[in-house]
C-alpha cells in the first residue's frame, strides 16, 4: 500500500557519467571512485532538462547525496531553480549502495556471489558492504527524518540508482519480492519522479 506523507517528495538520480557508459559493468568505488566520477556532457543536459521540470515546482529544500556526481547534480539544478546553493543539505546516507570487497570491480563478480538471484540482494551483505534492506532502511530513516522536520514542503532528493529504487519501493509499498523482480524500474539518470 502505498504511504501517505506530510510532504511532497522529487527523486532526482544524479546526470550520466562514465559509470553508465565506458565503465557499465563495473561498480563504483565505495563511497567514490579515485579521481571522483564527474557528470558527462550528456549527464548536465540531463540535469538540466530535470532542471526544466523542477523549476514550476516551487521546491523548499535540497538534500543530496555527498558524492561528487550528486553534488554537481544539486548545484546545476539549485542554479536553475533560483535555490541557494549553501542551503543545499549533504547527508552521506543518501549515498550510493556499498558493495564492499565487489567496490570497483565487474559487476559479474558481484552479482556471482549471489547466484544471480536478486532476491538474496535484499538480506546477505557482501564482505565489507550492505544488503539492499540495510541501504533501504537508511534511506527510509532519512524520509522519516525528513517527515518530522518538515510539513507541506516540497523536498528534493538527490541520490543514486539503486537508493533511490529502493527508497520508491518502500513509498508505493512493494515488498522486496516485488521489487527483486522489477530491477527495470530504477530511476534512469537524470530522471524525476514525485511523490
Amino acid at each position: 500500500m502505498k504511504k501517505i506523507f506530510k510532504n511532497k517528495y522529487f527523486l532526482l538520480r544524479h546526470g550520466k557519467n562514465i559509470h553508465q557508459t565506458a565503465k557499465k559493468d563495473f561498480f563504483y568505488d565505495y563511497p567514490d571512485d579515485n579521481p571522483p566520477c564527474e557528470l558527462i556532457e550528456e549527464g548536465i543536459k540531463e540535469v538540466e532538462n530535470a532542471g526544466a521540470i523542477l523549476k514550476s515546482k516551487a521546491i523548499n529544500l535540497i538534500i543530496s547525496s555527498d558524492i561528487f556526481r550528486t553534488k554537481q547534480t544539486a548545484e546545476i539544478i539549485a542554479k536553475i531553480i533560483d535555490y541557494n546553493k549553501d542551503n543545499i543539505k549533504y547527508d552521506s546516507g543518501l549515498r550510493d549502495i556499498n558493495w564492499g570487497i565487489y567496490s570497483g570491480k565487474e559487476q559479474k563478480e558481484g552479482w556471482s556471489f549471489y547466484d544471480d538471484d536478486a532476491l538474496k540482494r535484499f538480506d546477505i551483505a557482501p564482505e565489507g558492504g550492505e544488503s539492499w534492506q540495510e541501504c533501504q532502511q537508511r534511506m527510509i530513516d532519512i524520509l522519516e527524518r525528513l517527515e518530522k522536520e518538515n510539513v507541506d514542503k516540497n523536498i528534493l532528493i538527490i541520490s543514486h540508482g539503486d537508493p533511490l529504487w529502493l527508497l520508491e519501493g518502500y513509498i508505493l509499498g512493494k515488498s522486496k519480492i516485488e521489487l527483486s523482480k522489477e530491477m527495470s524500474g530504477h530511476i534512469k539518470t537524470g530522471e524525476v519522479r514525485e511523490f
